[in-house]
C-alpha cells in the first residue's frame, strides 16, 4: 500500500489529495500507472478524474456490483478483517488511523503473499524480488531430514503455518459462545 488516510467521510477532494501525495512521493511518471478503483463516489467524482487526466495517469473501474475485479485490494481487505488486533470498534478516528498505519506497516514489510513467492509487498513493489529469491537460493543448504536421498524435501518452498481448513475466525468463537449462552438461558 503506498498511499492511505482515515477520514470521517470519503469525498472526491479527500481522494485527490490522498492520489496526488501518492504519485509525488513514487514518483510516477505520466503515462506510467493505471489506476484501478471502485465505482464509489470519489474514485468517480471530477477532481479525481481531473487529477489523472492532468498526471497522465489512466483509470479503470470495476463492474458494477464485482468485487472480484481486484484481488489484491480484496486480499488485503481479508487480511485486515481477520487480524486478532482488529478491534470491534474504534474509540476514535485517531485510534483507526493509529491502528491503520501500524497493520499497513505491517501489512507491507511483514507479511508474506503466496501469490507473490512469500515475498513481502515492499520486496516485490521496490524491485527487490529477483535479489532476495537469488539470495535465498544461494545461502540455502537443501534438508534432508535424515534421508540424504531425499531431494524433494529441498524443492519444497517454506509455507508459514495456516489454521486447519473449516477453522473458525478470530471473531467467531465469541459469537458462538454467546448464542450458546442464549440458548443455555431459554432452556432454564
Amino acid at each position: 500500500m503506498v498511499g492511505g488516510t482515515v477520514q470521517h467521510r470519503e469525498t472526491g477532494p479527500i481522494a485527490k489529495a490522498l492520489i496526488g501525495q501518492a504519485v509525488e512521493q513514487q514518483r510516477i511518471r505520466r503515462d506510467q500507472l493505471i489506476v484501478h478503483a471502485d465505482r464509489g463516489s470519489s474514485m468517480t467524482s471530477k477532481p479525481v478524474a481531473f487529477l489523472l487526466a492532468d498526471l497522465g495517469i489512466a483509470k479503470s473501474h470495476g463492474r458494477p456490483y464485482t468485487s472480484t475485479d481486484n484481488p489484491y485490494s480484496q486480499a488485503q481487505f481479508k487480511t485486515l478483517k481477520y487480524r486478532p488486533a482488529l478491534p470491534a470498534r474504534f474509540d476514535s478516528i485517531e485510534h483507526a488511523r493509529s491502528f491503520c498505519r501500524e497493520f499497513f506497516d505491517h501489512y507491507n514489510h511483514h507479511h508474506r503473499h503466496s501469490g507473490i513467492g512469500l515475498m513481502t509487498p515492499a520486496t516485490v513493489h521496490y524491485g527487490h524480488a529477483e535479489a532476495v529469491h537469488a539470495s535465498a537460493s544461494a545461502s540455502s543448504t537443501p534438508p534432508t531430514h535424515g534421508r540424504p536421498n531425499d531431494s524433494s524435501a529441498a524443492r519444497r518452498p517454506h509455507r508459514p503455518s495456516r489454521p486447519p481448513r473449516g477453522s473458525t475466525s478470530p471473531r467467531q468463537p465469541r459469537r458462538l459462545l454467546t448464542k450458546h449462552r442464549r440458548e443455555v438461558s431459554h432452556r432454564a
